[in-house]
């Protein structure tokens, strides 16, 4: 099923500062998204040119080699002080719906993200290995999807990719859903820098991530996805994140 194809924009979103000193925050009251079944949004050339495939593989390749020592750390840390793999895999989708097998190292005790149903990590859950809350609080957790990002099955910039389990579950409580795989699955987003992170307890908090997933999907372009990168990278070096 080509996602791409007969798509229109249908909401009063405008032009936004996305830059570190710019309102973020005013995203949130300018997007309105009508859910209405029959809801398509518009896509960005962008999403789908050589231009953000050549970032991707150039800054993924980079961040890759300079972060090499710290993902050997991180591996002997998980290795010495839990049972188990120290790579966590499992199936998520992609653009167009696409499986993979996403790669993080592993922050849980063995066999709790077994379960295709396994509830969202929340503060203080103690499925968390000791090493995990450290690498989950500052995302190193989520650094080998630099090596889903150069095979090609993720994008440094675009939505977030749920379990299987919470994207069937999502699909049929939220019409425009769907629409998050007209991107490529990305390690960061739009969504995430501006305050759209981590559990989503309310249909709301989701409905909300969609809203900025949409919109990026809408405006994407390399400027922007310099700023998101930019803006990531800000966020976690404050601590100002909802991760744990």
């Amino acid at each position: 099923m080509d996602l791409r194809h007969g798509i229109y924009w249908k909401d009063s979103a405008e032009s936004v500062d996305f830059s570190p000193a710019g309102p973020i925050e005013h995203l949130r009251d300018v997007i309105t998204v009508d859910y209405s079944n029959d809801y398509r949004p518009s896509v960005s050339p962008y999403l789908h040119s050589s231009t953000k495939r050549i970032f991707d593989i150039v800054i993924a390749t980079l961040l890759l080699i300079a972060a090499s020592p710290l993902l050997l750390m991180i591996a002997l840390a998980i290795k010495a002080t839990s049972e188990g793999p120290v790579i966590f895999r499992q199936k998520r989708h992609s653009s167009e719906k696409t499986t993979f097998e996403i790669l993080k190292f592993r922050s849980m005790h063995v066999d709790c993200g077994a379960d295709p149903l396994v509830p969202q990590a929340v503060k203080g859950d103690g499925r968390v290995t000791a090493i995990g809350r450290l690498i989950r609080r500052t995302s190193m957790d989520e650094l080998p999807q630099l090596i889903n990002v150069i095979r090609g099955e993720m994008s440094l910039i675009g939505p977030r990719p749920h379990a299987i389990a919470h994207d069937e579950k999502y699909m049929r409580e939220i019409p425009t859903y769907v629409h998050r795989f007209l991107a490529r699955a990305g390690i960061t987003g739009l969504a995430q820098v501006s305050g759209a992170r981590g559990a989503t307890p309310k249909l709301s908090d989701m409905q909300r991530r969609v809203q900025y997933d949409l919109e990026y999907i809408r405006t994407a372009s390399l400027a922007l996805d310099c700023k998101i990168l930019l803006l990531t990278a800000i966020t976690e070096l404050t601590g100002r994140t909802n991760a744990f």
